[in-house]
């Protein structure tokens, strides 16, 4: 008679079908649009929070061309694209 091993519970050391599961993130399917997606909200998000920043000092000091705002924009643009091609470089 022949033994049934199809219910056996493995205690995964060094059995071949463990190792088959188990992947790396960046090999997983959606690794690289969760990446690249979650690095576009990044920049959103810093964008975003200097260009605020910047009106609401230009509202609380009432300057009539709205410079604090622009300049506070432009260097939240150019920290999210420092940032970017820095966690690009290090993949």
């Amino acid at each position: 008679m022949r033994k049934n091993n199809h219910n056996k519970k493995t205690t995964g050391t060094g059995d071949k079908t463990d190792n088959q599961y188990q992947t790396r993130p960046e090999e997983s399917p959606g690794y690289g649009y969760a990446k690249y997606s979650g690095l576009g909200i990044q920049m959103l998000v810093i964008i975003g929070a200097f260009a605020y920043g910047g009106y609401r000092i230009d509202t609380a000091a009432r300057h009539r061309i709205q410079w604090v705002t622009c300049i506070l924009s432009l260097a939240g643009v150019f920290i999210a694209i420092y940032l970017v091609v820095v966690s690009l470089k290090k993949d």
